[in-house]
């Protein structure tokens, strides 16, 4: 009788377990009106998804009806109360326990298909607030902001939680204000869409436990879906055309909609359970039915016939991918062994890496290592590299073109789909290869892709090119030479003699002394032939300008730097002393860094931080190169460069004005990150001082109007900036002589363009991404706009730009699309002193400091 009785209670337990969980489901609201907060300290439901999972639990917010197997709420890691988030989980089934707590259950197998925060995590006690406003909106235990719909004053009246997994605003009308549908994470499910050139993507997660963005990610543009890869550019790893549908016709978006049972021209299992697909963080997009005790996956979409190897890093960067999957490195032949090594034998996926890294420092030993029967990932280049093919370019010129590039680390030549076409790419990133005994068999010797990879050789395995030497001249050629040569040799020798004597009594000690008094602060001080050893005896010239070159170099330990050597006796204090006053005292992420100088004898130098990437000109106006920036790449630098001058003019010490902001100025390093240099013409003022009195300076095309009266403001480093910002969207120079006269002058054709509404047209046409995303471009014209304004008063603060970066401020309305007119004389008088302190000259036109109109 005991087993009945004890059969009896376990029944009669988990009865109740489940009327106690269906009450609090049934009880848990799916609407809820303005004024209404939830607070993250109360969690009800416990997820125990997997043993290799650790438990965690959801404070619910929002539940549709019992039949619906969506819920909302915040969820947290049970063992860390500061990574909590608010989101929306697609769960198998319910399943009741009654080893749990009377107020808990367990819903199986949960999987987040949205989150609000998915990069930055809140704590325990976090809140989530429909405001009085009609703003959602999310703030952390202290109190700060973290994500907010924005849809404070459009007429929201409350919240919905559907059925269907999604979470909408709506307002009097019934009317949808906001949903989270249109806002995807990594996960799309059933009825969701991704509609066409509306910013709209799905992007991978890290990981599988971390939910922050990752490398990959899935749009659709221009009626074409599109699977990308982070790079720089983003790289296309997958492609195919839009089915046809009829909500396409009449101006309406196309769109990629997730149906039961289909995605897009691809159809798999229909069923009657729940659905979702995801994008994972190795860029398989794959869809998952529940199967009664688990998800299964019902389909992996993004397929090719190669497999797993056709993902960029299915065997991470210089791996190669087998037929069968597997993954392993280039061995090579017995005079080629030890190039590369196994970053781990254990997660051969992990990649391989160089056993001698390259070094530009060196580049004299780089060679190239031609990979036969392996091919590259991707097929997809004219959408990775628009500018990528050119049938004039050969193997010869492509390999030759790497070796000249340090960024380069392998050349690849390759065909076009139909065969008409070839082109040289150079790739900074080497991702996953793939191996096919019968690649080569597939074309001809002279028309197959062949990938080249960029290797550090040690000197000793270099060999000399050859010499041809002349033949043997006669006695008397050898007189008449020599008798010569040691003439001239003399002649100069008088000279140069004469020429150091006469500037040895005029300045050095003079100039000695004012360096010495005058660089104190200064990080390190180095000797010339520190420097001289640094830079290889100034052998590898980075670049040049008006007040000498520069040169990279390697210090005694190990730091990379660039060193500027000041040329022109006359300039040499000038500038010395203008860039060690602003950047010797200051430090700011987006400043480059002054390391320390040189001052002794006749030589003058400055030694910078080295800056990977170059300067901004070289990634940006040259039309036809493998590598460009993307949107997301340009956008960034803009803000960096805004964020440089704000800190320039508003938060040192002491107000700095540039000067000299263009393209050339703007340096890249090995991320990409910008950084403002070149502070020889740069001038310090007193925070109270509103103005002040310059000679003529700068770069004509980026000078503002008011140049023309010498009195100037921080103001001038904004008109700059926003020649700068136009140059970066449009891809092109402020002056651009292989244009046609009418469209040589970059500002005046983007005045003229503005005035007939054809501002799209102004997006950079070689640059695929910057197409696809031309009307978040032209919005950000519009800030260049703002800056560009001829009267200085009606230009926005650097701080000011940084805001609209950041979607805290927006563009002033009413602009004038004017800008190169010189303005009238302002209302600020120059004192006397003031007057004096401007050379006397012939005053320019407006053409002379920003172009013609």
């Amino acid at each position: 009788m005991a087993k009945p009785s004890l059969r009896l209670i376990i029944s009669f337990a988990i009865t109740i377990t489940v009327v106690i969980y269906s009450a609090h489901l049934c009880n848990s609201q799916s609407v809820a009106n303005l004024s209404t907060t939830w607070i993250n300290n109360n969690p009800t439901i416990i997820f125990n998804s997997s043993l290799l999972f650790p438990g965690y639990h959801m404070t619910p917010v929002l539940s549709p009806s019992s039949a619906s197997q969506f819920v909302s709420g915040f969820y947290c890691f049970s063992e860390e109360t500061t990574s909590c988030f608010f989101g929306i989980f697609i769960f198998g089934e319910r399943k009741y326990s009654y080893f749990e707590t009377q107020n808990s259950s367990i819903l199986q197998e949960p999987q987040p298909v949205w989150f609000a925060n998915r990069d930055r995590p809140v704590e325990v006690n976090a809140t989530l607030k429909l405001t009085g406003n009609g703003d959602l909106i999310l703030e952390d235990a202290d109190g700060d902001m973290v994500w907010s719909t924005n849809t404070r004053g459009k007429s929201v009246t409350g919240l919905r939680f559907t059925e269907f997994g999604n979470l909408v605003l709506f307002d009097g009308n019934n009317a949808t204000v906001w949903q989270s549908f249109d806002h995807p994470m990594d996960s799309l499910v059933i009825g969701q869409k991704l509609v066409s050139n509306s910013g709209q993507k799905l992007i991978a997660r890290t990981s599988s436990f971390n939910f922050s963005q990752g490398l990959y990610s899935l749009s659709v543009q221009n009626g074409q879906l599109f699977g990308y890869m982070e790079a720089n550019p983003p790289v296309v790893y997958y492609q195919s055309t839009l089915e046809a549908n009829q909500n396409s016709i009449n101006s309406e978006k196309e769109y990629v909609a997730f149906e039961n049972g289909s995605f897009n021209r691809q159809t798999f299992a229909r069923g009657s359970t729940a659905q979702f697909m995801r994008l994972e963080p190795d860029g398989h997009l794959r869809v998952y039915k529940w199967g009664g005790s688990k998800w299964n996956t019902v389909a992996d979409l993004l397929i090719s016939d190669w497999g797993d190897c056709w993902y960029p890093m299915v065997c991470g960067k210089y791996g190669i991918c087998s037929s069968k999957g597997q993954c392993g490195c280039f061995a090579g032949s017995s005079n080629e062994t030890g190039i590369f090594k196994q970053i781990s034998y254990k997660q051969t996926n992990l990649g391989c890496s160089l056993v001698t890294p390259i070094s530009c420092n060196h580049s004299q030993y780089h060679s190239l290592l031609e990979l036969k029967n392996i091919s590259y990932f991707n097929l997809y280049w004219q959408n990775s590299y628009t500018n990528a093919f050119d049938n004039k370019t050969g193997f010869e010129d492509c390999k030759n073109a790497c070796l000249r590039n340090c960024s380069c680390k392998a050349a690849l030549f390759v065909l076009s789909y139909d065969r008409t076409s070839r082109g040289c790419m150079l790739l900074s990133e080497v991702f996953s290869l793939i191996y096919d005994e019968g690649f080569s068999l597939m074309y001809d010797d002279n028309s197959y892709d062949r990938i080249f990879l960029k290797v550090q050789n040690s000197p000793t395995k270099q060999s000399l090119r050859p010499i041809d030497f002349p033949r043997k001249k006669s006695r008397i050629d050898k007189i008449i030479l020599g008798s010569s040569l040691g003439a001239l040799f003399g002649v100069c020798l008088l000279v140069g003699s004469c020429i150091f004597i006469f500037k040895m009594k005029r300045e050095p000690e003079e100039l000695d002394e004012f360096f010495v008094h005058e660089v104190s602060g200064i990080p390190t001080r180095f000797s010339y032939n520190d420097l001289k050893t640094a830079t290889n005896d100034f052998n590898n010239k980075l670049g040049e300008g008006g007040f000498g070159s520069v040169f990279q170099g390697t210090l005694s330990d190990g730091t990379e730097v660039a060193v500027k050597r000041l040329t022109g006796i006359s300039k040499i204090k000038k500038s010395f002393l203008a860039e060690v006053q602003t950047i010797g005292s200051i430090h700011h992420v987006n400043l480059v860094r002054l390391i320390g100088f040189c001052a002794g004898n006749s030589n003058r130098l400055l030694v910078y931080e080295y800056m990977s990437n170059g300067s901004l000109d070289r990634w940006i106006f040259k039309r036809h190169q493998e590598l460009t920036l993307g949107w997301e790449s340009r956008r960034k630098i803009i803000a960096d460069i805004a964020k440089g001058l704000a800190y320039l003019h508003e938060e040192c010490r002491h107000k700095i004005y540039h000067l000299d902001v263009k393209p050339q100025n703007i340096l890249l390093d090995e991320n990409f990150e910008a950084k403002v240099s070149d502070f020889g013409l740069a001038k310090l003022t007193d925070k109270d001082q509103s103005h002040v009195v310059a000679t003529l300076g700068g770069t004509p095309g980026y000078m503002a109007p008011e140049w023309l009266s010498s009195i100037i403001t921080e103001k001038v480093d904004v008109y700059s900036f926003g020649v700068v910002v136009l140059e970066i969207l449009c891809g092109r120079k402020n002056l651009d002589r292989s244009q046609p006269e009418e469209e040589m002058h970059l500002v005046g054709l983007f005045a003229r363009k503005a005035e007939e509404g054809q501002l799209l047209e102004m997006v950079d046409k070689y640059n695929a991404d910057m197409q696809l995303h031309g009307a978040e471009v032209v919005e950000m014209m519009k800030l260049a706009v703002w800056c560009l304004q001829s009267d200085y008063q009606r230009r926005p603060s650097m701080t000011v730009v940084v805001q609209v970066m950041e979607g805290l401020v927006s563009v002033q309305d009413n602009l004038d699309y004017n800008f190169i007119n010189a303005p009238a004389r302002r209302t600020m008088t120059a004192t006397s002193e003031d007057m004096d302190a401007i050379d006397d000259g012939t005053p320019l036109i407006a053409s002379v400091l920003s172009g013609p109109r």
